[in-house]
């Protein structure tokens, strides 16, 4: 199977008063890696309903070891680790060719904005997600 990559811009803001890029910043480099796996590729695959509507029920990061802000992207790996009948997983990996910076897990609920409720995972978005499925 597939992992998605997606390359990072570090910017210089994103440094706290350590030195370093801050823990919270993770969180918008997960997201723009989650954004373009299933929004942006998952539109051109047949995934369309992805970007209907997917909301974030748990999010979990171990920091490895700390990233200084450099010009140099970094790479964000990201694949599906578990797809259930009204939720799937991902995880990630932030690294460059130095070394892994951190690794992260979520677990996404599709979900109806019409509705205001979440909904089941479709046979559409299944088949897509499991390109990415790793064990």
């Amino acid at each position: 199977m597939a992992r998605h990559v997606y390359q990072a811009t570090l910017r210089w803001s994103d440094m706290d008063a350590y030195r370093h890029i801050n823990n919270v910043q993770y969180l918008r480099y997960l997201e723009e890696a989650r954004v373009d796996m299933m929004f942006t590729l998952g539109q051109r695959e047949g995934a369309k309903t992805l970007s209907e509507g997917v909301v974030i029920a748990r999010h979990e990061i171990d920091y490895k070891r700390p990233l200084v802000w450099r010009p140099e992207p970094i790479r964000i790996e990201t694949w599906v680790t578990q797809i259930r009948a009204a939720s799937f997983a991902l995880a990630y990996e932030v690294l460059d060719d130095d070394g892994v910076y951190a690794r992260a897990a979520s677990v996404l609920v599709p979900y109806s904005l019409d509705g205001q409720r979440p909904r089941r995972v479709n046979d559409e978005e299944r088949r897509y997600l499991e390109g990415f499925l790793e064990p």
